[in-house]
């Protein structure tokens, strides 16, 4: 054994290296070339040289720091190059004017400025509300969350050359829109921070619970999400709805080991196993909750919601969840921010805590919903408390309706076990 790593070894390295500080390198290239598009092509320069090097001449000490010198090298040819022509018009100008030569701009100096002020400028350009909502998503992946287009792709259950032409497309925008890489004045930063943290909660929840597929939950996403978070909140230490987007990840996905059974079957949240939770992540999302109600007088949406997370959090056994508080949470919910899912929530709170009758009352208010029409939960919840109430023809058809909205196969497949057990005059699984 020579201790000499492999080819794989080191190639599993330059991976790792580049998930950690594909975000940073990018961000400082950005702010010298003043496009997105181009720093990450400048990034991915350095790694094609990372590939081709560190196989032959192994992993450097500060493999970080070997990217970002590669990538900087590279940002200052271009940037040479780029401006030549003008320079020599300007210089000529100048000269004639006043004799002098025309002072050289100190690239390298810039470079090093504080980086993370360019991650924070990067969150908000991939982010940008100029772009659409699935561009958005899939650029943050890409810029801030190193993952390649084929893992993005995979996660989301969509070609490979639609995840590349929406990136391509929204690099484009970004450009044609002339769109600053910059943090965005104090007056316009809160609505611009909504649709970061509007990107990363939809990162998240896709990895949470699957839209599509095979799959109960895609932890990539998952993880993806509670890292940009922890970064976004260690780059805007003093806002709490960040503070309370990150609590909220932390604490849902504390659960997520006891979510599925070793077939990878779906468990419902109040069948799970509690000592199989995440404390560690359960503690840490409770200090978040504490950090965000501590900078704010006022509860956001994220931190509400975190709240919300922290009841079941809290609650040892399924029993002991306090169902009362939960629903009058749902209650502010609403009113800060009104939406029929928020009442669809309210309406199992309302069930659990004071009879499936009440609950039921609210969700059948939202049968006619139109943005609820293919919500596969409406049925879902519905049958849930018919069945409850003993009606279980009724419930049987809610279930039934509900699997057909799915477009998740292990989730079809656990409602249409419900509707069976209801056939059977049984009471379904909570």
């Amino acid at each position: 054994m020579t201790g000499v790593p492999t080819v794989t070894e080191t190639h599993q390295a330059i991976d790792a290296v580049w998930r950690i500080e594909s975000a940073r390198v990018i961000a400082g290239l950005a702010r010298i070339v003043r496009d997105v598009g181009r720093a990450e092509e400048l990034a991915q320069d350095a790694l094609v040289a990372a590939l081709e090097q560190w196989p032959e001449q192994g992993v450097p000490q500060n493999p970080g720091a070997w990217l970002m010198t590669t990538a900087k090298r590279r940002a200052i040819d271009h940037v040479r190059r780029e401006q030549v022509l003008a320079r020599k018009v300007q210089e000529l100008g100048h000269e004639i004017e006043t004799g002098g030569a025309s002072p050289e701009p100190d690239i390298d100096a810039a470079l090093d400025d504080d980086i993370g002020d360019d991650v924070l400028r990067l969150v908000f350009t991939a982010c940008h509300p100029v772009l659409s909502t699935e561009a958005r998503v899939a650029l943050t992946l890409r810029m801030l969350g190193g993952l390649s287009t084929k893992e993005i792709a995979r996660a989301f259950l969509v070609g490979e050359s639609t995840i590349q032409q929406r990136i391509v497309r929204a690099k484009r925008t970004l450009a044609d829109a002339k769109v600053p890489f910059e943090v965005p004045a104090a007056n316009e930063r809160a609505g611009r921070l909504a649709s970061v943290l509007e990107v990363i909660y939809l990162i998240f929840n896709e990895g949470y619970s699957a839209t599509a597929g095979d799959d109960w939950m895609r932890p990539t996403l998952c993880a993806e999400a509670m890292r940009l978070g922890r970064v976004l909140a260690g780059l805007t230490p003093k806002d709490a709805e960040v503070h309370g987007l990150v609590a909220l990840l932390e604490i849902q996905a504390s659960r997520a080991k006891a979510r599925t059974d070793a077939q990878g079957e779906p468990i419902l949240l109040l069948e799970q196993n509690r000592a199989r939770w995440d404390h560690m992540l359960i503690r840490r999302g409770l200090a978040a909750l504490q950090r965000a109600e501590e900078l704010s007088d006022t509860r956001g949406p994220y931190t509400l919601q975190a709240a919300l997370a922290a009841c079941h959090a809290r609650a040892k056994t399924a029993e002991e969840t306090d169902w009362a508080r939960i629903a009058a949470l749902y209650a502010e919910l609403a009113d800060l921010m009104p939406s029929p899912i928020v009442e669809l929530n309210r309406a199992v709170a309302l069930s659990m805590a004071f009879g499936p009758e009440v609950g039921l009352q609210l969700a059948d208010m939202l049968v006619d919903e139109p943005s609820l029409k293919s919500y596969h939960l409406l049925p879902t919840v519905r049958g849930d408390l018919l069945a409850k109430l003993g009606r279980f023809e009724e419930a049987r058809t809610q279930f039934e309706r509900a699997a057909s909205l799915t477009a998740n196969a292990r989730e079809r497949t656990l409602l249409l076990e419900r509707a069976e057990s209801c056939a059977r005059g049984e009471a379904p699984a909570r």
